[in-house]
């Protein structure tokens, strides 16, 4: 192990002169979580870098070379069709979300030898870094293709993490995302408050963690909020006991075994989440997926820090037989 914790050492020390804090990709396998590939065995000693699982009936994980500029500030992204020379300017009509930054690929690409003119695909793209450039995540996802398009994530902690033997630990943060659609073409953007928190005396079996997404609000690619519409639509087609006055919220299924890999102290998590309402027959499921997570050690602080993707899914009340996908990330703070 003592060759790649140097090649990491070496690669954070080069990332530091450029501005990009993403470890270089990592065509390794070895046992992630479900759903992400990257870092080999991670240990709670070692950096984290993890990936979309490349599919090739998706289209989910061919984002890659993920780079941030700061002398710029442009985000590179390689392995997307038609998004321009790979070179992501930062969003017009949504430049942030939150604490995140927004970037957008070009609309055009001119033919060198012709100079015909080229529309490209919307691709754009979420990054985030915490105060203590510690952590970071990336989404990028395009709205031009029916069904998903082609797209990814990264999400990665650059230094290792001493967990605590016993107690809780709460967080705090935000969360920004993408959706792209099945069924239909578009891009959204999503926003919400996070607050995840972590018992660490149990369950035995990999502690137990519950988190939820609340305050949750989606805008249009110009960055119109459209919540209210989205709220209407499901107050009218899916019929709640009460009517709906705000997106229902995310909530992690809590439950053992999260704290995942061979090295539970690594401070690797990952586990489903959901969200419901109330209708004349129950409690109905509204979206449901996936969260993925690191701990690392904050500035002053053992375990300061968390960083994360989550994807979910729902049928789009608006239009019938389309379902949303949501993909976002998230940083959160002890």
């Amino acid at each position: 192990m003592k060759p790649i914790y140097l090649l990491f050492a070496a690669a954070l020390t080069l990332a530091a002169c450029d501005g990009n804090p993403f470890l270089p990709d990592d065509p390794s396998t070895g046992v992630p979580p479900t759903g992400t590939g990257g870092t080999t065995d991670g240990t709670a000693k070692s950096a984290i870098r993890r990936v979309e699982v490349k599919d090739t009936s998706t289209g989910n994980g061919y984002a890659e070379g993920f780079k941030y500029n700061a002398a710029d500030d442009t985000f590179d992204v390689d392995g997307l069709g038609f998004d321009g020379g790979n070179v992501y300017q930062r969003g017009t009509a949504v430049a942030s979300l939150g604490p995140f930054k927004v970037y957008e690929g070009d609309n055009t690409f001119t033919d060198p030898a012709t100079g015909t003119v080229i529309n490209q695909f919307a691709h754009r793209a979420i990054y985030g870094i915490s105060s203590s450039g510690r952590t970071s995540f990336a989404v990028v996802r395009t709205g031009a293709y029916i069904p998903y398009g082609f797209g990814g994530f990264v999400y990665q902690r650059d230094r290792g993490v001493t967990l605590p033997s016993s107690g809780q630990a709460g967080y705090q943060g935000k969360y920004a995302a993408l959706r792209d659609f099945d069924g239909t073409a578009g891009l959204e953007y999503a926003t919400g408050d996070m607050q995840v928190a972590i018992d660490f005396n149990d369950f035995n079996d990999g502690a137990a963690v519950q988190g939820q997404v609340f305050n949750r609000a989606i805008l249009d690619s110009n960055g119109n909020d459209i919540t209210g519409s989205v709220i209407t639509a499901m107050n009218d087609n899916l019929d709640p006991t009460t009517p709906l006055t705000e997106l229902p919220t995310l909530v992690f299924a809590v439950g053992p075994g999260v704290l995942n890999g061979g090295d539970k102290s690594a401070g690797e998590i990952a586990g489903n989440l959901s969200s419901h309402y109330v209708d004349g027959s129950g409690v109905q499921t509204f979206e449901s997926g996936k969260y993925y997570a690191l701990i690392t050690n904050g500035e002053n602080l053992n375990a300061g820090e968390v960083v994360g993707i989550i994807v979910v899914e729902a049928e789009d009340p608006r239009l019938e037989g389309v379902t949303v996908r949501e993909t976002g990330g998230f940083i959160l703070y002890r």
